[in-house]
């Protein structure tokens, strides 16, 4: 094979980087031109935008902007009446939770979804659900292949425990915890799920300043060493300014703006529609 000396060989581009160093990939999940209506209400009308491998996306707006019906739509619990999810090269008229949750979406919820009357540690060992192979018939019999399986994956949800600090009230059921509390056990059984992308629907509702910082630290922790990729909903603006990479803006089902945290707070609409701020 002859080489000509004289061309230089083309590098690889560089990954784009986050002003902390932390490597922005290609596009993971695009929302084109989703609507999605109850009867004759628009919740979504012809939104666009798309979340990309690595970062930490924020969808912001009012209430009833439409925010956590896109979650819905993205994770399959809503089927829009147009548009398309794109996910890792894979695109559908509407996302179904099933094949959500096997290709590597996980979500929170505005309002808790846990079990109750269960405990920290069993709630946790519910999102490893997908990753026990062995049948049920294996599993209730605990013995063999799937004790071992069993063993690997409470070795895994111990790992979560001890990264969200919670290994005192891993035996306690989880109706008797602090709101706050809850929400931490809520995020363990998401990422118990070894999510490529992680939705986050109002993590920090409810929580004191300290919550919200601990809850902020765990996050980027996950996006930065995890390599997680993060939507989240938050209606802290403080929070949302210091975590995340780019925001995009929902006023009544509608996008209004999309970009860092810098342009969206200058932007005009933002600031009329939902940030308040005098002109």
């Amino acid at each position: 094979m002859n080489v000509d000396v004289g061309q230089p060989i083309a590098a690889e581009p560089a990954p784009e980087r986050n002003p902390d160093g932390r490597a922005i990939g290609d596009v993971m999940l695009a929302v084109e031109n989703v609507s999605l209506a109850f009867g004759g209400v628009k919740a979504i009308s012809d939104v666009s935008f798309d979340i990309r491998k690595g970062e930490v996306r924020a969808i912001i707006g009012p209430n009833g902007a439409g925010k956590t019906s896109m979650l819905n739509v993205i994770n399959g619990f809503y089927h829009p009446q147009g548009g398309t999810i794109t996910f890792k090269g894979t695109r559908r008229h509407d996302m179904r939770p099933y094949i959500a949750a096997s290709q590597g979406i996980s979500r929170t919820f505005q309002n808790l979804a846990l079990f109750k009357g269960m405990s920290t540690l069993d709630n946790i060992m519910a999102g490893r659900a997908l990753k026990m192979r062995r049948g049920l018939m294996w599993q209730a019999l605990r013995w063999g292949p799937a004790l071992n399986e069993e063993i690997r994956n409470r070795e895994a949800v111990e790992k979560i425990i001890d990264f969200l600090e919670i290994q005192h009230i891993r035996k306690a059921p989880v109706g008797k915890l602090p709101y706050g509390l809850q929400k931490r056990v809520e995020l363990g059984r998401a990422l118990a799920m070894e999510p490529d992308l992680l939705l986050l629907d109002e993590p920090m509702a409810g929580m004191n300043l300290e919550e919200k910082k601990d809850m902020s630290r765990y996050i980027l922790t996950v996006n930065d060493l995890l390599g997680t990729t993060i939507a989240l909903i938050e209606h802290d603006m403080g929070v949302v300014m210091d975590i995340s990479d780019r925001v995009v803006v929902l006023e009544y089902g509608r996008k209004i703006a999309d970009g860092t945290p810098d342009e969206v707070q200058r932007d005009q609409r933002v600031i009329d529609a939902y940030l308040g701020i005098s002109h």
